[in-house]
C-alpha cells in the first residue's frame, strides 16, 4: 500500500494507547521557606518607683505607614452589575442595582472567587488588589465592571487595656487610628487621679508613656498614630507592676506563637523531606528496572538499510512517528538504502488473519513524502525495512565473489 495522505489517516486509525510514566513521576511534594525569625527585646523598666520623680515623657517617633494594606483575615466586597431586561429597566422596576459579595482573605493571602479563581491581595492596597482583580477577570473573559472595598478589618489591630471603660482590641481601618481615637473607641479613661497616671504603649521592644495630664493638654500628643500591633495600657498608679503584667502577658503570647509556628513548620519540614525522599526513590526504582528491561515497553523494529538496526522503543505518553524512528537512530544511508522502497510493516490483530501483513511503502526519492514520515504514527511491532539499491546488491556480490576469484588464480599460478 503506497503511504499517501490518505493511507496515513487510515494506519493512524489503529487504536494505541502510549504506556504512561507511573504517578510518582507527576506527584510533588511541597517546597517549604524557613520563617525569618525576629527577636523581640523585653520592654525596659522607664521609671525608678523609689525616687517618686515627676512622669517622664517618652514619646514614640512619628511614622508613616502608607496606605491601608490588605492583610489576611480582612473581608473584601466585590460588587458586581446586576442585569436585567430591558423592559424591567425602562418601565423602572428595576433599579440599578449590584450583587454584592463578601471574600475572607485566606492563608495563603488570596480570596477564591467563583469561575474566576485565586487572587492574591494580601499586601496591597486597596487600588493595587483592584487592578490584580481587574487583570484576573480579563484573563477569564469576564465583564470587567466591579468595585471593591473592605468591608470587614481584621488583619490590623491595637490592643488596649487598664483604667479604661471596655478594654478591647480596636482595627486600624483604611483611616490612620490616632490615640485620643483609640481611647474614646473603648469608652475613654477612668482614672479619677491624674497626678500619676500614665499611658503606656509597647511597640516593637520599646516601651514609650505618656503621662495622662500631658495628654489631655497637649493636641499633638493625643494624635499619635497608632500601628499595627501596638499595645495601649492606662497605668493609674506610680509602680510598674500592674503594666508589667499586662505587657507579660502580650509578650508570652506572641512567644507562644512565634514558637507554635516555627514547631508546625519544623514538622511540615519532616514531613515535605519524608515525601520527596519516597518519590525520588520511587523513581530512581524504576530507572533501573527500566534500565533492566524489566518494565513492560512498546517497540518498533529496524531491520535493513538503516543506519542502526535494532528496536525502537516506544515513549511513554505520546505517540511516535516514523520520522521518529527513523531518524533517532542514525538516518537512512543515503549510499546504500533505496529511497523509493521504505516499508513499515504492520501484522493485524485478528488471530484468524495471523500471517496477513500491511506494507506502507514511503518513497521518498521525492522529499516532499517525508511530510508523511513525521504523520504516520507507529503501533507496537511494526517492523521499519529499508531496502538496499540495486548497486548496493551488485557491489556486495561484486566483494564476495573477487576474494574466491583471486584465490583460484593464486592457486592457478602455484
Amino acid at each position: 500500500m503506497e503511504m499517501t495522505p490518505e493511507t496515513v489517516m487510515v494506519a493512524n486509525r489503529a487504536p494505541y494507547t502510549p504506556r504512561d510514566l507511573p504517578a510518582v513521576f507527576g506527584q510533588i511534594a511541597g517546597t517549604t521557606g524557613k520563617p525569618q525569625v525576629k527577636t523581640a527585646t523585653l520592654p525596659q523598666t522607664v521609671f525608678d518607683d523609689s525616687q517618686r520623680a515627676p512622669l517622664e515623657t517618652r514619646v514614640p517617633p512619628a511614622t508613616d505607614p502608607g496606605p491601608y494594606k490588605i492583610g489576611i483575615g480582612d473581608v473584601v466586597l466585590l460588587a458586581t452589575p446586576q442585569m436585567g431586561s430591558t423592559v424591567e429597566q425602562l418601565t423602572g422596576l428595576l433599579a440599578a442595582q449590584n450583587a454584592r459579595q463578601g471574600y475572607t482573605v485566606q492563608d495563603d493571602g488570596a480570596i477564591a472567587i467563583p469561575n474566576v479563581g485565586r487572587v492574591q491581595v494580601a499586601g496591597m492596597t486597596l487600588e493595587e488588589a483592584e487592578a490584580a482583580l481587574f487583570q484576573k477577570l480579563v484573563q477569564n473573559q469576564i465583564d470587567p465592571t466591579f468595585s471593591l472595598e473592605i468591608s470587614e478589618f481584621n488583619s490590623k489591630k491595637v490592643s488596649i487595656g487598664g483604667a479604661v471603660a471596655k478594654p478591647a482590641v480596636v482595627p486600624i481601618t483604611l483611616t490612620p487610628l490616632y490615640l485620643d481615637e483609640a481611647l474614646a473607641a473603648v469608652g475613654g479613661v477612668t482614672v479619677t487621679d491624674q497626678a500619676y497616671a500614665s499611658v503606656r504603649l509597647y511597640r516593637d521592644g520599646t516601651l514609650y508613656q505618656i503621662p495622662l495630664a500631658k495628654l489631655y493638654s497637649d493636641k499633638t500628643l493625643q494624635k499619635i498614630r497608632l500601628l499595627d500591633g501596638d499595645s495601649i495600657f492606662v497605668d493609674t498608679a506610680y509602680n510598674l507592676d500592674l503594666a508589667q503584667s499586662y505587657f507579660q502577658e502580650q509578650i508570652a503570647r506572641a512567644t507562644f506563637q512565634q514558637t507554635a509556628r516555627t514547631a508546625a513548620l519544623n514538622e511540615l519540614n519532616s514531613e515535605v523531606a519524608i515525601r520527596r525522599g519516597a518519590l525520588e526513590e520511587a523513581r530512581s526504582n524504576f530507572v533501573t528496572k527500566t534500565e533492566q528491561d524489566a518494565v513492560a515497553r512498546d517497540y518498533v523494529y529496524l531491520a535493513g538499510e538503516v543506519g542502526t538496526q535494532g528496536r525502537f522503543t516506544l515513549p511513554f505518553g505520546r505517540q511516535a512517528t516514523l520520522a521518529d524512528a527513523i531518524f533517532t537512530n542514525g538516518g537512512l544511508p543515503s549510499i546504500h538504502a533505496d529511497a523509493k522502497q521504505i516499508y513499515v510493516l504492520r501484522g493485524s490483530d485478528d488471530p484468524r488473519e495471523f500471517d496477513s501483513v500491511t506494507a506502507y511503502n514511503l518513497n521518498i526519492k521525492n522529499a516532499a513524502n517525508l511530510m508523511l514520515a513525521t504523520r504516520f504514527q507507529l503501533r507496537p511491532n511494526d517492523v521499519v525495512f529499508a531496502a538496499e539499491q540495486p548497486i548496493t546488491k551488485w557491489n556486495r556480490v561484486v566483494n564476495q565473489i573477487t576474494p574466491a576469484l583471486i584465490t583460484s588464480t593464486a592457486s592457478a599460478a602455484n
